[in-house]
């Protein structure tokens, strides 16, 4: 995962804050609802962990073809990152 979690937990609660400091979130007990917003985050950083390994899976079973081509790892790790989440309707 690429944030920490008391990055999450950090822009979870600055996320809440914000809002209620706006008049655009009322909330009774803001615990809870930061822990329900740091939850969904953590939930869409796997969901991209996941994507990203499975990447790594194809690219290794096309590592011979790989290097007959003129594509470095990153750019063909891009493509079929692209390719894969557009495939399964993950948004990045």
């Amino acid at each position: 995962m690429r944030l920490s979690l008391n990055e999450i937990e950090y822009f979870s609660r600055k996320i809440i804050k914000t809002l209620v400091a706006t008049g655009k979130l009322e909330v009774d007990d803001e615990e809870p609802v930061m822990a329900n917003v740091a939850g969904v985050i953590t939930d869409e950083l796997r969901v991209e962990d996941r994507l990203n390994e499975e990447v790594r899976d194809v690219l290794v079973q096309h590592s011979d073809e790989m290097s007959r081509s003129n594509i470095t790892y990153n750019e063909m790790f891009k493509m079929v990152k692209r390719r894969l989440a557009k495939e399964k309707g993950i948004v990045l």
